[in-house]
């Protein structure tokens, strides 16, 4: 677990994600040396997927423990991991919200 982040306020969840998914994609042609997000996008795809399922584990144990501050910590951890992926899979965060909305029409 990294150091939990401090004094956190509510956000607008469709503008983070949609600002982290445009610094994800922005990352692409980055290079792997200097950027861990490059690196996910470029380097072996086992990598970046297990690291996916390290941080929905982590979600789980934090939940198991109860603690808030902890699941919302991991949470982010998880939700970054997977837009890493969806963008290394060529999944935009349209086609997510299409996906979605579809299942509750």
């Amino acid at each position: 677990m990294g150091v939990r982040t401090a004094n956190v306020t509510d956000g607008n969840i469709g503008e983070t994600l949609t600002g982290l998914a445009a610094v994800i994609r922005g990352r692409r042609e980055a290079s792997p040396e200097t950027s861990y997000t490059a690196k996910l996008l470029q380097g072996e795809a086992d990598s970046l997927l297990k690291k996916l399922a390290e941080e929905a584990s982590e979600v789980i144990m934090a939940c198991k423990d109860d603690d808030h501050d902890h699941i919302r910590y991991e949470a982010a951890d998880l939700v970054y991991h997977l837009m890493v992926t969806l963008e290394r899979y060529g999944i935009t965060l349209e086609e997510l919200a299409g996906e979605l909305d579809a299942r509750h029409r």
